[in-house]
């Protein structure tokens, strides 16, 4: 996802250093940012009090205002910077568009420095900007577009082309919105219906009329197939004089410059939260099976518990019971004792001894 920055963090990072060091040094550094913006930074020991920075950014693809430079309007942005602190070099270094001589000596005398050096680090958004702001300007001017109707494709990123048509009265600005995964493409649709409703509600009616088409729009017939294939669908504003006057102006060309990162943002933090609301769903359905399953197992442990106890009183029962059926039985198998019957039963009670005249021999 790229998003404009107004300052480069890199390149405002490498000019304060060169401000603030003591003693001269010599370097030469090679930046790329934004997809297509290149800078190159020399340094020299021999003229230590200046910096050449050479850029080197997407112009406007085809059209009337393609150029092999910048235009006069772009060039006066620019010197508006820091018109005594930076110097346009005339011609740009070879393979650059523009080239800046950065004199360190006038910076210093400056009473805020760092917000110089800031402002220098932010030339790149001038140029790009300066490109949509002049075409935006003469929203009612024919002779800009000398009457035609063609589309104006502008590369600022490799990846995220968009389209300026001119109409009678407006001008038509055309984003392909492209995505790596299906998922992102049903967020981001989800998101320019809400945006349509939203547009087309009275309290934004100040705002641009936006539209989505999961089509090409008719003004894009004869452009590339390559340019046209899509899975996001295609995005159009419609800008109005009124969309551009005064203050107006910045905020619609910033706004538009950073769509397509404005969109891929809303679709990456969508589905963040969506993907956190679904893992504490998740988690809160575990916790509840976990809590169930803890429950049964104290019931179930609770019932064993009051089962064994009934079994334990129940065998105390039974083994008590067992235990006076067995005394009664041996009470009634003792025999009873009565003092001299024993020696009555051996003289009263005498069996008589039979014998028999019948002899048996014992086999051998």
């Amino acid at each position: 996802m790229a998003c404009f920055q107004r300052a480069s963090p890199a390149l405002k990072e490498i000019l304060l250093k060169l401000y603030s060091s003591e003693n001269p040094t010599e370097i030469e550094h090679h930046l790329h940012e934004f997809g297509s913006v290149q800078y190159h930074i020399q340094s020299f020991i021999s003229d230590s009090l200046h910096v050449y920075l050479s850029i080197a950014t997407p112009l406007l693809s085809q059209g009337v205002l393609l150029s092999d430079g910048l235009s006069p309007y772009t060039l006066e942005m620019v010197k508006q910077i820091c018109s005594h602190g930076v110097e346009i070099i005339e011609p740009a270094k070879e393979g650059y568009k523009l080239t800046l001589r950065i004199d360190f000596a006038k910076i210093l005398h400056e009473e805020e420095p760092e917000k110089i050096i800031t402002d220098i680090a932010a030339v790149h958004a001038v140029i790009l900007s300066s490109q949509l702001k002049e075409m935006l300007i003469n929203v009612n001017s024919p002779a800009l577009f000398q009457g035609t109707s063609r589309p104006i494709k502008l590369v600022y990123h490799p990846r995220e082309p968009f389209f300026v048509i001119k109409q009678p009265q407006k001008i038509l600005i055309v984003f392909p919105i492209r995505f790596k995964e299906n998922t992102d493409v049903i967020i981001a649709t989800a998101f320019f219906w809400e945006l349509m409703d939203v547009g087309s509600s009275e309290k934004w009616s100040e705002t641009p009329p936006c539209c989505w088409s999961p089509i090409p729009p008719p003004e894009l017939r004869g452009e590339p197939l390559e340019e046209l294939s899509t899975n996001g669908g295609f995005v159009t504003f419609d800008i109005s004089v009124h969309h551009v006057e005064g203050k107006r102006l910045e905020k619609t060309v910033w706004s538009l410059l950073n769509f397509n990162a404005y969109v891929k943002y809303h679709v990456k933090t969508t589905r963040g939260f969506i993907q956190r609301r679904m893992r504490k769903r998740l988690e809160g359905l575990v916790d509840i099976l976990h809590q169930k399953t803890s429950d049964d197992g104290l019931l179930n442990k609770g019932q064993g518990i009051m089962y064994m106890k009934k079994l334990a009183a129940r065998t105390k029962r039974i083994k008590q019971k067992c235990h006076s059926l067995s005394r009664k039985i041996k009470r009634i198998r003792f025999r009873i004792k009565i003092p001299g019957f024993a020696r009555f039963r051996r003289r009263w009670l005498k069996f008589p001894t039979f014998s028999s005249s019948i002899r048996y021999a014992k086999l051998k």
